[in-house]
């Protein structure tokens, strides 16, 4: 069976493996306290160009969202997210649990739109009764979103002078960040994100690692006791030296780059394909997502030899579904698909 279900279905890249086993023996103190952490930390830091930046290991990406937030908000506050956003959609009421309500707004293809976050704003304090309503407290995007797609610079820059001018921290979720900067359609670094973003994570499970993300507080503006509210939250672990020494590897030699380049370069021969053998694609994401419209019919053929996802209903007869490539995909299962096709 040849399986492009999802970017996370492996383990770990081989050189994380090894580190992991080489310092196994080393005693180290617990909870993000020790030499690997910190030195992954200051890695992270001089990628990004932000060298006042507190950066927290959380233990994944649900623990990560959820933790941030709550810790954001005020308690009478929600997070404006689009309908698709995985906050308000696949994550099973993970904010709703601490509290806090996910105040959704429309989006185009996974994306917020300036204008749409600017009239909610407005619409919400234009309300003579807005005193009665959940404030909105902060923004939450994603980069790659739940569509694989991607915001420009102009998009991103756009969405935080409104953030700026409102009071509204916004947090970008980087499950999938790796894949979003080696796309050949971005114009976004690390360090526009950094500059343009109050909170994002670096996504370290779907990218090369067993498990974990990276927290990084941009403007000198980490909550209060934010540690404590991570452990609160469930998220963090007391062997922390297991997170700092993954992202300690991801980060030397720019491995997290090189083996994010390889999942987009896995894309883009499965894209040509599709393309070729003249199959409708649902929309175009130019990261390691590809959303492809099937007939059921041949969408039950594919699933006797080929593990994907289901996205949605496009219609009775047709289904709208997701084939994910990884830092662990193998050309020869690309070339094994494509024959198949």
């Amino acid at each position: 069976m040849l399986t492009f279900e999802s970017d996370y279905t492996e383990g770990a890249h081989e050189k994380v493996l090894q580190r992991l086993f080489e310092t196994n023996m080393e005693k180290l103190s617990g909870y993000g306290n020790d030499k690997y952490c910190t030195e992954a930390k200051e890695k992270i830091k001089t990628l990004c160009q932000c060298p006042s930046a507190d950066i927290y290991f959380l233990v994944g990406g649900t623990q990560t969202n959820q933790t941030v937030i709550d810790a954001v908000l005020q308690q009478y506050e929600g997070v404006i997210a689009a309908t698709s956003g995985h906050v308000s959609v696949h994550e099973a009421g993970a904010i709703e649990f601490t509290g806090h309500k996910v105040l959704e707004i429309p989006h185009a293809h996974g994306k917020l739109q300036a204008d749409t976050l600017l009239n909610y704003i407005k619409t919400f304090y234009a309300d003579e009764n807005h005193e009665h309503m959940v404030f909105p407290g902060m923004v939450y995007i994603s980069h790659p979103t739940e569509y694989g797609t991607l915001y420009s610079l102009k998009e991103l820059q756009s969405i935080s002078q409104i953030c700026s001018k409102y009071d509204l921290p916004l947090y970008l979720d980087g499950a999938r960040l790796g894949y979003g900067l080696m796309s050949k359609n971005t114009d976004v670094t690390l360090p526009d994100i950094a500059k343009l973003c109050d909170a994002f994570y670096i996504g370290g499970t779907k990218v090369g690692a067993l498990c974990g993300e990276a927290v990084m507080f941009t403007h000198n503006n980490t909550p209060k006791h934010f540690m404590t509210i991570v452990k609160q939250h469930g998220a963090l672990l007391a062997k922390g030296r297991l997170l700092g020494i993954q992202f300690d590897t991801l980060f030397a030699d720019g491995l997290y780059f090189k083996i994010s380049r390889h999942a987009i370069e896995m894309a883009e021969i499965l894209k040509n394909a599709f393309e070729e053998k003249g199959y409708t694609f649902y929309l175009n994401s130019p990261t390691n997502q590809i959303f492809i419209v099937l007939e059921n019919s041949k969408m039950n053929e594919l699933q006797e030899q080929i593990s994907f996802s289901f996205w949605e209903k496009a219609d009775e007869n047709h289904t709208v579904v997701r084939f994910a490539t990884s830092w662990a995909t193998k050309k020869e299962d690309v070339d094994a698909l494509v024959s198949l096709l």
